[in-house]
């Protein structure tokens, strides 16, 4: 695998946790570095750490990883999509999406939802007969990149949205599980 094709797939797992990342910063009223460091080091570890799993169990649970991994994200990011969906549309007139708290158990949970499929994706490495460790930094390093990135374009054009951003963000994280369920159930993928 090249460098450039290893770059292009490092890109394609990290847009889950870029849209997770944009939804997130939606909801943080005032968003700190620490916000941003907190995001993005939880995706790029989790999107790194997930194919070195799938890198090494590939003989041993191959199967049972494609068979289960879209309903795994599909259950987590329907359930903190529709939780956000539904604390901002109860919220009081004044109150918006600020109610939401990045927590570091909320962090974990998006951040193996986003990175399921990164597991396969290691499985995937292991037949090719890759650098795992040198993959798994490429991937990390882009997924920090992306994720960095896409939580500064959110803040910046997030606050066009005011009140519905926390709609928003809900709405991206039960579009990315519909996705990855529709994907696996009726393309394969």
């Amino acid at each position: 695998m090249s460098l450039t094709e290893l770059i292009l797939l490092a890109i394609g797992l990290s847009m889950d946790a870029s849209a997770v990342s944009i939804s997130n910063s939606l909801c943080i009223k005032k968003i700190k570095v620490k916000h941003i460091l907190q995001m993005a080091i939880m995706f790029a570890v989790f999107q790194g750490i997930m194919p070195l799993i799938g890198y090494y169990a590939a003989n041993s649970f191959e199967t049972v990883i494609e068979r289960f991994d879209h309903w795994i994200a599909f259950i987590l990011l329907v359930i903190i999509g529709g939780k956000m969906l539904h604390e901002s549309i109860t919220a009081d007139e004044e109150q918006d999406c600020s109610l939401f708290a990045l927590t570091f158990k909320l962090l974990i949970i998006q951040a193996i939802a986003t990175s399921i499929d990164a597991l396969a994706v290691g499985v995937s490495l292991s037949a090719l007969n890759v650098n795992i460790l040198y993959s798994i930094t490429i991937i990390s390093i882009i997924t920090f990149i992306c994720c960095t990135a896409a939580i500064l374009l959110a803040k910046r054009f997030g606050n066009l949205l005011g009140k519905r951003a926390g709609i928003v963000g809900g709405l991206i994280l039960l579009g990315i599980g519909v996705k990855i369920f529709v994907q696996h159930m009726f393309f394969g993928g």
